[in-house]
């Protein structure tokens, strides 16, 4: 994969509007990116462009559910009308849900998949000619330590990150004779609002972890990957030592979920 100076180039964010897609935006923009943003809530995209431009960067804002065809077709005419093009594309949209499989609506599932898998999988379809005639182009999929290894009680979530990691996986070989690269990046817990606006909870559990990872520090590592031109990272200790366990004792592994899904 190729290093990368991130200096004008073309950045297409979606779910900005807090969290770890808010940071990436904010330090993009520190390395004079050009960027677009994406989500649903529109006060908080214009709060982050106009954080951005008082800053003196570039941000554009592109309203909208990323799950709709109309969205995305914006999105991509706004890339083409306000930055000419497209070398980064970085999806970062999610949404998760807690509690036991078999007391989950069909719904639920569906929900999950669209926002974390399908809609960033047609993203990229829909934006390959783009990126083909980008500078160094690479595309981001944000992806989870559960796409690693699967946890009880967020069945629907690590079923659609595993699908991420496998498409991910799938794609960087597909495109590589096209210089497109593919980074895949694992967090483990983050401090954002993901727990707050998961479709729902029905585990009772505090989710909420005092040693979460801090958002703009995923995003700095993101961004250090991106320009070094890593094919994938893990972000913390624990997400790796959870990998290694699964990989090399998986038994253990799976007595301690057990224990944890009780």
């Amino acid at each position: 994969m190729a290093k990368r100076n991130l200096k004008n180039k073309r950045v297409m964010i979606t779910g900005a509007s807090s969290g770890i897609g808010w940071h990436l935006a904010k330090q993009f923009a520190l390395e004079n990116a050009n960027i677009i943003v994406c989500a649903r809530r529109k006060d908080r995209l214009d709060e982050l462009a106009n954080s951005i431009q008082t800053a003196g960067g570039k941000c554009h804002v592109v309203t909208g559910d990323i799950t709709q065809v109309d969205t995305r077709a914006r999105l991509l005419q706004s890339c083409q009308t306000e930055l000419g093009g497209l070398d980064i594309l970085i999806n970062n949209a999610g949404v998760g849900a807690m509690g036991r499989f078999d007391e989950a609506t069909p719904e639920r599932l569906r929900q999950i998949f669209e926002v974390n898998f399908f809609s960033a999988v047609n993203l990229i379809r829909e934006s390959l000619p783009m990126l083909r005639a980008g500078q160094t182009p690479i595309i981001v999929n944000m992806g989870s330590v559960l796409g690693h290894r699967a946890v009880p009680l967020k069945s629907e979530y690590c079923a659609a990150k595993f699908a991420m990691h496998g498409f991910t996986d799938a794609l960087r070989a597909e495109l590589s004779q096209d210089k497109i690269d593919i980074l895949l990046v694992s967090p483990s817990t983050t401090d954002s609002e993901f727990f707050d606006s998961a479709i729902e909870d029905r585990t009772g559990k505090n989710w909420k972890k005092g040693n979460s990872m801090a958002p703009d520090v995923v995003a700095a590592k993101t961004i250090r990957a991106i320009k070094k031109g890593k094919h994938e990272i893990i972000l913390t200790h624990g997400g790796r030592f959870l990998v290694w366990l699964d990989r090399f004792v998986p038994g253990i592994a799976n007595r301690l979920m057990a224990k944890f899904a009780q």
